[in-house]
């Protein structure tokens, strides 16, 4: 079994900027020790996120409106887990003294 090889950002924007600069890309994937294929995945990757490409070590490539949407949605997940605690306890304190009301 083959060990997976990482590569750092730089490595993959230093073989992007010469892939685009080369005409043979099989030719540049051989002298860099690279499959050809990485090398268009890298360059389809930087063409659609451009400086938000390649943020390393299995981070999720989001765009400033994914982002922004997971962020909501973890927000909402935590406030729908607090009122759902609250929901408990005022259900707890109703029945031991009878003061409160449940919902």
């Amino acid at each position: 079994m083959e060990t997976r090889r990482k590569f750092d950002r730089e490595f993959k924007l230093k073989a992007v900027e010469l892939s685009y600069s080369m005409e043979n890309i099989r030719e540049l994937a051989h002298e860099l020790d690279i499959r050809p294929e990485l090398i268009y995945r890298w360059r389809s990757e930087f063409a659609a996120l451009e400086g938000k490409s390649f943020p390393g070590n299995g981070k999720k490539k989001m765009t400033e409106e994914e982002s922004e949407i997971a962020r909501l949605k973890k927000e909402l997940a935590d406030i729908k887990m607090e009122r759902d605690i609250l929901k408990k306890a005022i259900g707890i304190f109703s029945k031991s003294d009878g003061k409160y009301f449940s919902l």
